[in-house]
């Protein structure tokens, strides 16, 4: 049985996609180590040799599509920091689901002291 066209299509596409995001991210990583220096911009940890692959670019915007020329968008973390970094933004994206106001929506389906008053009254 032949496999459907779309399949061809997207065995072909991805390949090519994840080519152009490494070429991209090349170029804005190399541009980065060239601008900065490689300093770790949270922890301070220094990096040379083959530990410089533990230096990664971070959007500060979390764009990967922005990067300005300037390099105004990246600072070079380490792999730890960047995913501390990362890790920190998902925490906060989780606080900005909260309602307007800061009230967070109601989770219980029930109220399991909704007649304690009653009852405490009753024993009076």
């Amino acid at each position: 049985m032949t496999p459907p066209a779309t399949s061809d299509t997207q065995n072909r596409l991805l390949p090519e996609a994840q080519r152009a995001q490494e070429q991209r991210a090349q170029t804005y990583r190399e541009k980065a180590l060239k601008m900065y220096p490689w300093i770790c911009g949270r922890c301070g940890r220094e990096f040379s040799g083959k530990a410089l692959r533990d230096l990664t670019v971070h959007h500060k915007d979390h764009n990967h599509e922005n990067n300005p020329p300037d390099g105004s968008n990246w600072e070079l973390l380490c792999i730890y920091c960047h995913d501390n970094e990362h890790d920190r933004q998902s925490v906060a994206d989780s606080y900005a689901a909260l309602k307007p106001g800061g009230k967070q929506e109601t989770i219980a389906t029930s109220n399991p002291f909704a007649a304690l008053g009653a009852l405490l009254k009753e024993k009076k």
